[in-house]
């Protein structure tokens, strides 16, 4: 059986130095911009920079490995981003000082890679309008390998070590890696310490929750689920999948991700959830789309068999399945497992 030690300590270090190019993004820029993709969302010079970082510390690892991840370098090589080329560059140099033009884009689009045996998956900024207001975002990695996410590291550079405390240091690293636990530590140092989620009877963890942006999800929707199986607190909102790392360390029971009555056919991008899915399952959680199907990360870059994302400390799913089960066959006697990408 694999340890995954060496791919561990790639993926710790690779998030861990793109989370440092993020911060100081954030430091140095007193208005942070973004360029506008085709589907409308939004990229940085940050999202370029740690795709570039991350990319390169993979490919000098583990040359074999195709990279599948967020963005490509072809906006930064248009007609007027210049500027914005030059500060992904200026940026990267501070980690890759001899790193050239054309070494960056090509750093980029080895994230074009071609989902296969064994690949990696990466969001270099997951929540980047979290990363835009200053609030929470994530660096997510994942290797996937025999159809499973087997290493995942999530680097949550806002989040404090718990949420009523200040952020100290760099904010929060997450790892797990399959059968041998999740674990979270400071960012930037500190010694990796076991995390459990909540357990049944705690109801002061009995919390929810979800994404700040309502176009993520039905959060009606979720909201009304969440009062079917006893959660009353109000909802925790987060941008990114800091979401679960606070599920996966316990101050949270239950993440609902249900699909947005204004984009009914999107199906979710792997980079949005491997990292994070295999955290709270190491964590001692469950993880499945809101049919109960397990995530396939393993097949393409959208996960075109699934809809939906329930997350929980695993007590609440069964209940949540079941209140969701009802609901769905009520407005939707298809059950809503039919539909193409939207958005």
């Amino acid at each position: 059986m694999m340890t995954y030690a060496h791919e561990k300590q790639i993926a710790i270090g690779a998030v861990v130095q793109a989370a440092h190019l993020c911060l100081l993004v954030q430091q140095e820029m007193a208005v942070l911009e973004a360029l506008e993709k085709g589907d409308r969302s939004p990229v940085t010079v940050a999202d370029f920079g740690s795709q570039a970082l991350i990319c390169q510390q993979l490919s000098a690892a583990f040359p074999c490995d195709s990279i599948v991840a967020e963005e490509d370098a072809a906006q930064l090589r248009e007609p007027g981003k210049a500027a914005q080329l030059t500060q992904v560059v200026d940026y990267v140099r501070r980690f890759q000082a001899a790193a050239t033009v054309e070494q960056v884009c090509a750093w980029i689009d080895l994230g074009r890679g071609p989902v296969a045996g064994r690949f990696w998956t990466v969001d270099p900024i997951d929540g980047t309008k979290g990363f835009l207001r200053r609030q929470q975002y994530a660096i997510a990695l994942a290797l996937i390998e025999r159809g499973q996410v087997q290493v995942a590291a999530l680097g949550c550079p806002a989040l404090p070590l718990a949420m009523e405390e200040a952020v100290s240091g760099m904010g929060t690293l997450f790892v797990g890696v399959r059968g041998q636990g999740a674990a979270m530590a400071v960012l930037d140092h500190g010694d990796l310490l076991p995390i459990r989620v909540t357990q049944a009877g705690d109801a002061s963890r009995l919390r929810l929750v979800e994404s700040v942006e309502e176009a993520h999800g039905n959060a009606v929707l979720q909201e009304a689920v969440a009062r079917a199986v006893g959660i009353q607190q109000p909802a925790l909102r987060l941008d990114s999948q800091a979401k679960y790392g606070v599920l996966a360390r316990g101050e949270a029971a239950l993440y609902l991700r249900l699909p947005s009555p204004e984009h009914p056919g999107y199906r979710e991008k792997i980079w949005d959830h491997a990292a994070g899915a295999l955290i709270v399952e190491e964590a001692g959680g469950q993880v499945t789309d809101m049919h109960g199907q397990a995530l396939d990360l393993a097949t393409a870059k959208t996960m075109r068999a699934n809809r939906g994302v329930i997350a929980s400390s695993g007590g609440l799913h069964e209940a949540v399945l079941r209140v969701l089960a009802q609901r769905v066959d009520a407005d939707d006697p298809a059950g809503g497992r039919t539909g193409e990408q939207s958005r």
